[in-house]
């Protein structure tokens, strides 16, 4: 009977700890999680419009109920099984980690539906979980991608965002000088202005800020242009990087045990 309980218990922690899990990617069971998770998030979130409560509030309610049962059985299961883990001391260890306190804040705003807003917000909150268990899953490899993407080319990052700064400030300082006394509101100083050459070099525009006077509008179309190459420079470092690290990868993973002394 112990033996059998034993290897239940390894069952299921493989299937519901995604460091135990064997096979790539996420299991069943925590994918369930994750369509649970996010019903959660739909439900917080169609909760704030008023004729949503009016005509599907018992349904609601009802779905919030089953996800609290879903919820709280998956919780004692993580905390049965956690011993399990080397990485885990214990329950009490597993318990007081900032993911099972994350976990218990839910099922306590789940089981007291008068919070309100703070319900609403420990609910939101639930995202955080499916970063923890996406992160040890398929996805790790390629986040291990990006990471090391970042990392072989962050010189070169500091170095555009250093000259993108440059670039913003200076045709702040410039459309203040052109513009300041004209549009006090808008350009009356550098900060006031620096809003406006955010909104240029990023090419996003709302026009709620434009220059009025020739000379002015001049540099704006200078800024616009070169905002162009500015915001395409560190897409193409990083579209770079994650080629050369893709390219690693599969290199390793065809020759896992290659020597080039061989």
């Amino acid at each position: 009977m112990a033996v059998r309980q034993a290897s239940l218990r390894h069952r299921i922690a493989e299937a519901i700890d995604p460091e135990l899990h064997q096979k790539p990617g996420l299991s069943p069971f925590n994918r369930g999680v994750v369509a649970a998770i996010l019903l959660l998030i739909l439900i917080g979130v169609l909760e704030t419009e008023v004729h949503v409560i009016r005509s599907y509030g018992g349904l609601m309610t009802a779905a919030k109920a089953l996800l609290f049962i879903f919820f709280l059985i998956e919780y004692l299961l993580r905390l049965w099984v956690s011993p399990l883990n080397p990485k885990v001391r214990g329950m009490v260890h597993f318990a007081l980690k900032p993911a099972s306190l994350l976990d218990l804040a839910v099922l306590i705003s789940l089981a007291s539906p008068f919070l309100g807003l703070e319900a609403a917000v420990f609910r939101l909150l639930q995202l955080l979980r499916i970063l923890r268990l996406a992160r040890l899953g398929r996805y790790s490899r390629g986040m291990n991608l990006l990471f090391e993407a970042l990392r072989s080319r962050s010189t070169e990052l500091m170095l555009s965002a250093l000259m993108a700064f440059s670039l913003m400030l200076g045709a702040a300082t410039l459309l203040y000088i052109v513009e300041g006394a004209v549009q006090p509101q808008a350009f009356g100083s550098i900060p006031r202005a620096l809003w406006w050459a955010v909104e240029t070099l990023t090419t996003v525009g709302y026009g709620d800020v434009v220059p009025v006077t020739p000379l002015g509008r001049v540099l704006a179309a200078l800024t616009a242009l070169c905002g162009i190459g500015f915001i395409a420079l560190p897409t193409g470092l990083l579209a770079g990087a994650f080629s050369d690290a893709m390219r690693r990868a599969r290199e390793d993973r065809l020759h896992p045990h290659h020597d080039p002394h061989d």
